[in-house]
């Protein structure tokens, strides 16, 4: 993809930029249960929901490297938009996101949380597919349920986009509490960042 490796970097890039440039910041941009499950050590995690929300807001205070990070690399370009277009210009994506990272052997800390958004995502649209034909059955058009969640799919995969996640990120256990947002966004944004919470 044109211009990609000004924007993205290889997991074993960013294991070189992070050991030769302590103030690397790495920022998970996945939902706060699926970084509670599974991140890399020391990053920081701040929602790709939370920078959508504060777009206004956000302006960078220092000149640190920052490493953007989602399970596959897509949330994670997306999260780099809206910092570029906020005048954060200094951000990468990692490529492959933390599927690529643990293919190459790449530390991760596990804990309990919940699942990621793709996963999540198999579980609405096969239950609703699964609905839509078992139902069909019994009520005829039904079968359109099925119809409707291919369709979605199909679109999701050729615009790179899916409308059933953004639905999903607005459940309560994939939102970051109000209350944590200042100090999240500080992780990317403070000169200073608060230490974290990875580690």
């Amino acid at each position: 993809m044109p211009g990609e490796e000004k924007t993205t970097m290889d997991t074993p890039a960013v294991r070189e930029l992070t050991g030769t440039n302590p103030r690397t910041r790495l920022i998970d941009v996945r939902t706060p249960g699926e970084f509670t499950t599974e991140h890399i050590p020391g990053s920081h995690n701040v929602p790709l929901d939370l920078l959508r929300e504060h777009s206004s807001e956000l302006a960078a205070a220092h000149e640190d490297p920052v490493v953007l990070v989602c399970a596959s690399g897509n949330r994670a370009e997306q999260a780099r938009e809206l910092l570029e277009s906020a005048g954060l210009t200094q951000a990468r994506v990692l490529r492959g996101g933390l599927g690529g990272w643990q293919g190459h052997g790449a530390p991760v800390e596990h804990g309990s949380g919940t699942w990621s958004m793709e996963r999540q995502v198999r579980l609405v649209a096969g239950s609703l597919v699964l609905l839509g034909v078992v139902g069909s059955a019994v009520f005829r058009p039904l079968k359109w349920l099925a119809g409707f969640v291919g369709a979605g799919l199909t679109f999701a995969a050729v615009s790179n986009t899916c409308a059933m996640a953004r639905l999903l990120e607005l459940l309560p256990h994939n939102r970051t509490p109000r209350n944590e947002a200042p100090e999240l966004l500080g992780t990317l944004t403070d000169r200073h960042p608060p230490r974290s919470s990875g580690s």
